[in-house]
Parts: structure tokens; sequence; C-alpha cells
């Protein structure tokens, strides 16, 4: 379909917030569910939102998951997202429920807003019940904090064991006009790609309808949160809402040329929120890209990267430089993708390891100069198609199991 030709530009803005988008507010607090650190954050618009998500695909779901989804069915427009850390309200039962549906309305209540209009969403220990009077003071503190300046505050509340907030922005420019778009996630552990493998949070000022802002948010996760694994877990909260309060006046519609804009962008700030994830992997000490390429198919291509991002054997070789190609080509054999094993060609980077009829060409110095850096390419081709694929992952460490040994918040 033929794209009318416009003016634009986009950038990533790395020090931007949640509330770098006008009409959006936010804060972050600590109201007691955790020891110390903020474990409370809220999202707040001036204006209704058209609001849309992605939810994980474990068969165990936390309270507020079902009923984001249950909201998020209806046209009702959106005006907060309330986020607590510290206990993930998920195996609570009915109970659990309740706790949720009070939490919402306690927040919807204090803000002098619909009970419709508020989503939530908890990330933290499973199986503990929330402790309820905490939950409401600390929503009785935050609705009187929120300000333009508290997308930090907010970024570091929904932090479990992450060591580093994780957010930026973008801006769209049209001429005079222009678009903003804001972002925040957290994930350490528990990371897997099968949607969404962590919490993400986005807001824009577009004038978007709800079904094109779902297709939007469920693409660019596709290309960004679908891709990145710590430990191949998927947890029972994971979610990424996106909210928009058309506060620019510009609208973003299907089969146009902006459409395709706001989608590169929007996909472009998800990377960037979601390889911060991986970098903040638990006890992680590596980043590495999975580059598959020469796939027979799309779906090849990300089997065989999943396959080698959830590996524990090549995460671990990887943590001790160890060049070990046969770990790498055994998880492409066993990812269920279409492929000739003669064919494969694996290289660290620029550095060939291994080359067709399984013929071993790696220098064992070199290559322990390679995988002692910080960061790392895995580079593996099929020599079977066009198709390709890149994803990010991390090492395994001694630390990642001491932290989940332990982990309390």
């Amino acid at each position: 379909m033929f794209r009318e030709k416009i003016f634009t530009m986009w950038e990533i803005i790395k020090e931007g917030t949640i509330t770098s988008v006008p009409g959006f507010s936010a804060a972050g607090i600590h109201a007691g569910l955790k020891k110390r650190k903020k474990d409370l954050a809220l999202i707040y618009s001036e204006l209704d939102c058209v609001a849309a998500g992605v939810f994980t695909t474990n068969k165990v779901v936390a309270a507020p998951v079902t009923i984001c989804k249950d909201i998020l069915e209806k046209e009702s427009g959106i005006r907060a997202v309330l986020v607590n850390s510290g206990n993930a309200n998920s195996c609570t039962g009915e109970r659990g429920y309740r706790d949720a549906l009070e939490m919402k309305n306690y927040c919807a209540e204090k803000l002098g807003v619909d009970e419709s209009s508020v989503l939530i969403s908890s990330t933290g220990v499973i199986g503990e019940f929330l402790n309820m009077e905490k939950m409401r003071e600390g929503i009785e503190t935050i609705v009187t904090k929120i300000s333009k300046d508290g997308g930090e505050d907010a970024a570091e509340a929904i932090l479990t064991t992450d060591k580093v907030v994780k957010q930026c922005s973008v801006k769209i420019k049209m001429g005079e006009r222009e678009i903003n778009i804001g972002g925040m996630s957290k994930g350490s552990g528990m990371i897997m790609p099968n949607m969404a493998t962590m919490l993400g949070f986005i807001t824009t000022d577009a004038d978007i309808s709800k079904s094109t802002l779902q297709k939007l948010i469920r693409s660019a996760s596709d290309k960004s949160f679908n891709r990145i694994s710590v430990d191949g877990e998927t947890s029972t909260n994971d979610m990424v809402l996106m909210l928009a309060n058309g506060l620019s006046g510009v609208e973003v519609k299907e089969d146009t040329a902006l459409y395709d804009i706001f989608s590169e962008a929007l996909t472009a700030m998800c990377k960037v929120l979601a390889k911060a994830i991986v970098a903040d992997g638990e006890g992680a000490t590596k980043f590495v890209t999975v580059f598959v390429n020469k796939a027979k198919s799309e779906a090849d291509a990300n089997k065989v990267a999943k396959a080698i991002a959830n590996s524990p054997l090549v995460k671990t070789a990887i943590n001790g430089q160890d060049a070990n190609w046969g770990r790498i080509i055994s998880s492409v054999g066993m990812s269920g993708a279409d492929f000739n094993p003669a064919n494969v060609q694996i290289k660290f980077g620029e550095l060939p390891i291994l080359e067709k009829n399984f013929e071993v060409v790696v220098d064992e110095e070199k290559a322990k100069e390679v995988l002692s850096e910080k960061e790392i390419v895995l580079d593996i081709n099929l020599n079977e198609g066009t198709c390709a694929t890149e994803w990010w992952t991390c090492d395994y460490s001694e630390e990642y199991i001491k932290i989940n040994a332990y982990y309390r918040t």
C-alpha cells in the first residue's frame, strides 16, 4: 500500500523517563513492603488513556495479571498504573485476588478516578500475602507524591534483584510537531522470552486507537522483550503495559508512513530496555549477542537463538572463557530447527571457530581472548536460507546461584 512521504526523525534519550511524555507524572516510595528500598510506584495520566498490554504465558498467573486482562478487555479510559515490588501476590488464591482488587480500588479512590481506570502490577516473592495495611498507607502517601520529576523514583521502586534502573524515552520530530514515548522496565532473574518475561511500562502522547496500540506493543515486544533470556524462566507476573493519552494531537494510524516510523522508534526503545535487563542479569558478568543467519525461516532462526540463549552449558562455558563449540552446536541440534548439521558455521565475533563439515578451525588462545571481553557475539550460520534473528543473553556465574539460593526481599 502507498506510504506518503513525511519529513521526520527520532532519537532515543537515555536520560529520559516514563514522565518525559507530556501529561504523565509518577512517584516511587518505600511503603514497607520491602525492608529498606523503594517498593511502590505509581504512574498517573491527567487525561484518559487508551491502553494495551501483553502478558505472561505461564499457566500459573498472579492476581494482578488476571485483573489487568479483564480491565483491558473493556473500552474504559485508563488513568493510572500502580506497581509494587517485594511481593508477587501470586499463588495466593481468593485472598490474593481480593487484595489485588482492594489495591486497585483503594488507589482509584485516593486518586478520585473510576475503579476500572487503574491497572496494577506486582513483582517479588511468590506465595506470600500482601501486607494490606502497609499497602493502604503506601497508597495514601504515593498519590500525594506524583510529579513530573517522579519518573526515576518510579523506575527504582519496581526493582527486585535488579542493580540498576532501566528507563529511557524517544522523541519523534515531524517539523514543528512531535510525539514522545517513555518507558521503564525491571528484570534481572526469572527472565525468559515467552511474553514479556519481566515488567515493562510505556507511555506516549500519540493519538492511537486501542487495536492499533495493541498491534504496536505486541510487535515491539516480539522483537525485544521476547528475544532475551537470563535463566530460561517465565514468571507468573510478566507484563508490558502501554498507555497513550493523545495529548500531542498527532494521530498514528495503520498503513501510514508515521505508523512505520512510530513502530520503529517504539521497538528501538524496547530493545534498549530489554538489553538493559540482560546486562543486569542476576550474577551476569558478560553480555552475549546471539546472531543466527541464513536459516530456512524466521521461526527456525528464533528456535536456534532461543536454544543457545537458554543453554546452561553454553552460558557456563562463556563464563569460564571456554571455546566449547560442541555445546553450541548441540544446542542448535536440539532446537527443533530444520537444518543440515554439516552446513553449520560458528564464529565468536569475527573469529572463526567451526566451518562446514565440522572442520574445527578454533584458535584456543584467540578464542579465550575474545571470551574474556565483557560483550561477546556468537554468530551461527546455518547456510540453509535467507532468514536471520538476533537475541540477547548473559553468562552464568556462581553469583547467580547465591542470589537465588538466599534471595528474600
